[in-house]
């Protein structure tokens, strides 16, 4: 069947916004250098209920010398037709991109609009550099950005975004530069849209001009450089599968894109270092780590390929349906995002 959108001309309008970002996001990681002559990067398609309710296309990197792992996606998932759901529609560009220079700093950008059959809608805007070598100059290049893009709003973001990108356990962030806007609206919807926008085709901007300079710069790579990326990658990954709201939600509302929510993760993990990091969390959260674990392959490395993302999205959804409790230790901003109760 064919992808359903909604007919709302503000799910429209968001689907489209997102749409242009994820175009705009691909054509200029295609311009990094060295020249392609070919995109480096596949469209992929999903169906929500066959496409009844929706879908997306999610563009993965196929590039693997620039790469380790970059997906972005977008989607609308719309219950337009289903009268025992309050949400009308949502509307997201959810990305990440993990270069395979361990000096260029991966980044995570999510803009999503969701709607009810109620009127209401929000925006959640968030924006993140996540570097393994952290570099002043990049950290200083990406905070500026969001500083002249945000304006009034900077302050906030980056506040709910440090809060958000926490790891406790760890005692440390994911990234070094945070922005997070939850439940975001004002009394101007059209202002509110051109927010969104100009967000977004800032971060591409600034992030897309951070990679640049550091493909081009002639620094010698040594085997010490690997290894803190492998190191930050399985931190990456700790945070994205146990503290992370939105990826939680993804995979305990519907099993149909389980490859596109965990794009984010990065090709390689550190098991014996996940491991040595079990007795940090707390109790329930260890049984879950326990359980990812073992899903991985064994060796110096695992490689994380969609049969394993597969697995870890399985082995999540049955430790959530046996403890739901623990969602309680996952990353929060200011507000909790009513994600799973907008799908039932």
């Amino acid at each position: 069947m064919s992808l359903q959108l909604a007919t709302s001309k503000s799910a429209q309008a968001a689907y489209g916004l997102v749409k242009k970002l994820q175009s705009r996001l691909v054509q200029s990681l295609d311009e990094l250098p060295p020249p392609s002559k070919s995109s480096r990067f596949q469209p992929i398609n999903w169906l929500r209920a066959q496409g009844v309710h929706g879908g997306g296309t999610r563009y993965v990197a196929v590039d693997e010398a620039l790469f380790n792992r970059a997906s972005v996606n977008i989607s609308q998932v719309q219950y337009e037709s289903d009268p025992s759901k309050k949400m009308g529609s949502s509307s997201a560009l959810s990305t990440i991109v993990h270069p395979r220079h361990p000096f260029a700093p991966s980044m995570h950008m999510h803009i999503s609009w969701t709607e009810l059959k109620s009127g209401e809608g929000y925006w959640r805007i968030m924006g993140d550099l996540n570097p393994s070598t952290p570099q002043a100059p990049d950290t200083q290049a990406f905070d500026k950005a969001l500083q002249e893009v945000c304006g009034a709003l900077y302050q906030k973001g980056k506040d709910q975004g440090e809060q958000y990108f926490f790891i406790p356990a760890l005692g440390r962030h994911r990234g070094v530069a945070h922005f997070y806007l939850e439940d975001y609206r004002s009394a101007n919807l059209q202002a509110d849209f051109d927010f969104a926008e100009a967000f977004g085709l800032k971060v591409i901007q600034s992030y897309a001009a951070i990679v640049k300079q550091n493909l081009l710069e002639a620094r010698p790579v040594v085997a010490a450089d690997w290894q803190r990326q492998l190191h930050y990658h399985s931190l990456y990954f700790l945070q994205v599968l146990t503290l992370d709201r939105g990826t939680t939600s993804g995979l305990l509302v519907h099993d149909e894109n389980d490859t596109g929510i965990l794009g984010s993760l990065p090709s390689h993990v550190d098991k014996a270092l996940l491991s040595s990091w079990l007795p940090k969390l707390p109790k329930l959260q260890q049984t879950l780590l326990k359980m990812i674990i073992d899903t991985l392959p064994q060796g110096e490395t695992s490689l994380v390929d969609d049969g394993v993302k597969v697995k870890i999205a399985q082995v999540s959804r049955e430790f959530y349906r046996l403890h739901p409790e623990t969602q309680d230790l996952l990353a929060q901003g200011f507000t909790i995002p009513p994600t799973q109760e907008n799908h039932r």
